[in-house]
């Protein structure tokens, strides 16, 4: 049969050719190797016809005139090549080496070559997929929008309404501060203290005297449009206006102008105007809260991402609708800083600005282990700040430790705390490393003359409470999945006090406490409650009664 449709195609042959098959070599096999016959006339059959009937197809189309269609898959490999050879007296066919056969749905020869170039030409032009990735134009390159350049909308639309202010409120050399103050906000939708920042930038005269200054307005809109923020979000534009012009991150520099404005201009802050050192150090307060906050990882750089994830833009435009600085719970409020500056002065004996271990083991009416002050010395949480002396925590190193020991339901807490502990730095806190802590912590238990917690029912409470991935293991990603419970881990180990607050809670007092702190963080209740502490005995020294702050306690 095989070599009936074999001699078929071979007399349908165009003429001065010998047939598509060489017969003559099938022909000269042995009469005894029947099977080798009948398998070479499968093989010409199912190989070779695919290939001639492509070659046909193609040269009847270039005689007609008709458009040349390339085959969408490549020649597949000689079939007498070494890595084929043995497929040739294969059991069942091979399949083809551009496309695999389905079992369910098997094609003939023909019709997968049919199939093949069909799928060729029926392939309908590529979709034209719009643009998704916008860079932002690099502040050192060309600017438009200068000269009347800005061809689009959006940027046309802006240096109109830009023109309207400076022809409405503009003088000869630029817009003055309030009007470009106000302007900014209408125009850029920027927190009144960020524009007040933007406009000393951009007026580059004297601070004591920029509110007689002016900015000129192609200066405005050259940084304007050069940095890409025409169509930008308020808090990319509040970014861009406080970042320098060589790098794309904040350092605690660059946030220094942006506080002095807020001393300066916000009407909850006059009071401290004839106190320039306190000033100074509440604007240091609040940087080092921002950077505790945002820049979790502790690099010192503050990036856009991390700008904008938290909530500085928020308490940013709380600025413009509060007076009441205080009323600003996030980085701005007075009595935060008070209560910050007030613990260090008490730890600081000698008021040097600097602490020792004995200075930190003294926090909180020596709440804390020897053994945990050991290793945030030791700069287990953090680097300690350069130049700082050795053994020695400077201001900012200790903002970050009280915002740490008194709010552990944050990340930032987390990671601090989480670092002291994982001795060997392997990312888990195992049982070995919490008995390390805990063994001080019993003996200070006893001291107080109270009932000890054994460290195996320790561990079993918090393994019930917390549940970590794996038993006997506490990872970072275990403690901040269980905020804010995942605190107590730490207070219990080296924090005296929280930790006999804990074991002796009572409900119906946290109850009450709940209901009077309402939607307040554990650090804000903790800042609301020393400062009303500091401020009653500042009143009862004052009146001439003043007693020790640990009587008051």
């Amino acid at each position: 049969m095989w070599n009936n449709r074999a001699q078929g195609r071979a007399d349908a042959s165009e003429p001065g050719t010998s047939g598509r098959y060489p017969e003559r070599m099938i022909d000269q096999l042995p009469s005894n190797y029947p099977c080798a016959k009948l398998k070479l006339d499968q093989f010409f059959l199912q190989w070779l016809s695919e290939h001639q009937d492509l070659v046909s197809t193609l040269v009847d189309d270039i005689q007609a005139g008709r458009p040349i269609h390339a085959p969408s898959q490549p020649v597949g490999p000689s079939p007498l090549s070494p890595s084929t050879a043995h497929m040739i007296f294969a059991s069942t066919p091979p399949l083809s080496p551009s496309k695999t056969r389905s079992p369910s749905t098997p094609l003939s020869p023909a019709r997968r070559s049919m199939s093949t170039l069909g799928g060729s030409q029926k392939r309908g032009p590529l979709v034209a997929i719009p643009q998704f990735y916008f860079p932002q134009p690099s502040a050192t390159g060309p600017v438009a929008g200068v000269g009347g350049l800005l061809l689009e909308p959006a940027s046309r639309d802006f240096v109109q309404r830009v023109d309207a202010h400076y022809e409405t409120c503009g003088g000869p050399a630029g817009l003055p501060q309030k009007a470009f103050v106000k302007m900014m906000q209408e125009v850029c939708e920027l927190p009144s203290m960020v524009a007040y920042a933007l406009f000393r930038r951009l007026c580059g005269g004297d601070t004591a005297d920029e509110e007689n200054g002016s900015v000129p307005r192609d200066k405005l809109v050259k940084f304007w449009t050069g940095r890409g923020l025409v169509t930008a979000q308020p808090a990319k534009r509040a970014f861009e206006c406080l970042r320098p012009d060589n790098q794309d991150y904040l350092l605690f520099a660059d946030l220094w102008p942006l506080l002095e404005c807020v001393l300066r201009y916000h009407p909850g802050l006059e009071f401290l105007a004839e106190t320039a050192e306190f000033q100074r150090k509440y604007a240091e307060t609040v940087i080092h809260r921002i950077f505790y906050s945002l820049n979790k990882c502790g690099s010192g750089r503050l990036t856009y991402r991390e700008f904008r994830s938290g909530d500085l833009m928020d308490a940013l435009y709380a600025l413009d609708r509060e007076n009441d600085i205080n009323k600003i719970l996030k980085f701005f409020s007075y009595e935060h800083f008070y209560v910050i500056y007030c613990k260090f002065w008490e730890l600081d004996q000698d008021h040097d600005f600097l602490l020792d271990k004995n200075d930190l083991a003294h926090y909180s009416n020596c709440a804390l282990s020897y053994v945990i002050v050991e290793r945030i010395f030791d700069e287990a949480p953090r680097k300690f700040k350069a130049n700082t002396p050795q053994g020695k925590m400077c201001y900012e190193d200790f903002v970050w430790f009280i915002l740490s020991e008194e709010d552990k339901t944050t990340d930032t807490a987390l990671t601090y705390w989480f670092r002291c502990v994982d001795l060997d730095g392997d990312g888990v806190i195992r049982p070995r490393e919490m008995l390390y802590f805990y063994e001080e912590q019993l003996r200070r238990l006893e001291g107080w003359n109270q009932e000890p917690v054994q460290f195996e029912d320790l561990l079993c409470q918090l393994h019930d409470m917390l549940a970590p991935a794996k038993e006997g293991a506490f990872t970072l990603r275990d403690l901040r999945r269980t905020k804010p419970q995942s605190g107590l881990l730490f207070s219990a180990l080296f924090s005296l006090h929280k930790f006999v607050s804990f074991e002796n809670r009572d409900p119906f007092a946290q109850r009450a406490e709940a209901a009077e702190f309402a939607g307040l963080s554990d650090w804000d209740k903790f800042a609301k409650i020393e400062y009303f502490r500091l401020a009653s005995e500042d009143d009862q020294q004052e009146q001439g009664g003043g007693v020790d702050g640990d009587d008051t306690m």
